[in-house]
């Protein structure tokens, strides 16, 4: 199982912390990059009310409540501050203070926001921003109402793992408290069950391996168990995997200790 962390400290100091509690791991970096696509769509609020799809519906109505919640008892000429505004993040605050910098009616000097003269919301211009798989097919419509611009983001980052090489149950659940600590909360929750899986599929392997002391029976004996369920109070785990994973397995185990294999041949 694998954990991704933040920052390279982390991925030493959990992998430290792993070792010392006697648990084999290897700490990993890797570049990565990440293409996205977005519809960058730009409009008066009016014309985006001639848009009748739920995506831009549904972001219409946060600005809407947006605008009022910002303008609700700012007179113009009142200073208001940045963080006032925004104490919390809000996509729909910044399309609106962003239509009203550039419209005009506001100021920003200094952190701080001057209403100049009363806005109307139906006369603000405003972008709103929508991965392209969003819109899908309605894009065309769309682009009737509003012009838009396709955007292309391109990110190349340093990405940081540990991963875990162990499959006896205990010290997965033990390394699973350590790097709590560390992980990203995705990458924990997949590991916890990629964790917990590797576990159940050793025991089996290693259940079997006792009665099936040639690698093709075990293997055999090993798919006509598949899918391996694991019970738990309100949730079930199937485990899945094919020939090729299952004798993949077999060379982890034997890396770890656990089986000895020979030509066809087996020892537990």
């Amino acid at each position: 199982m694998k954990f991704e962390v933040l920052t390279k400290e982390d991925m030493n100091a959990l992998s430290r912390e792993l070792s010392r509690a006697g648990i084999m791991n290897r700490p990993r970096e890797e570049t990565t990059s990440q293409v996205e696509h977005y519809v960058v769509l730009r409009g008066s609020y009016r014309e985006f009310l001639e848009v009748e799809t739920p995506a831009v519906s549904e972001m219409l109505e946060e600005v809407r409540q947006s605008f009022n919640e910002i303008i609700e008892g700012w007179t113009p000429g009142e200073e208001r501050d940045f963080d006032e505004i925004f104490q919390e993040p809000s996509l729909g605050k910044l399309t609106v203070i962003g239509a009203m910098i550039e419209g005009g009616y506001v100021e920003e000097n200094e952190g701080k926001l001057i209403l100049l003269k009363q806005p109307r919301l139906e006369e603000l211009t405003i972008e709103l921003r929508f991965p392209i798989e969003e819109l899908g097919d309605e894009l065309e419509t769309i682009e009737e109402k509003v012009s838009s611009t396709l955007v292309t983001e391109y990110t190349l980052e340093k990405r940081y793992y540990v991963e875990v090489l162990e499959v006896e149950r205990e010290l997965i659940e033990k390394a699973l408290e350590i790097a709590e600590n560390y992980a990203t909360e995705e990458s924990y929750v997949e590991a916890m069950f990629d964790g917990i899986a590797r576990s159940v599929l050793a025991e089996k392997i290693l259940e079997l391996a006792e009665k099936y002391r040639k690698k093709n029976e075990l293997i055999e004996a090993v798919m006509e168990v598949e899918p391996i369920t694991v019970e738990g109070r309100n949730e079930r785990i199937n485990i899945y995997y094919d020939e090729d994973a299952v004798e993949d397995f077999l060379k982890v185990l034997q890396t770890l200790g656990y089986i000895k294999v020979k030509g066809n041949r087996i020892w537990v």
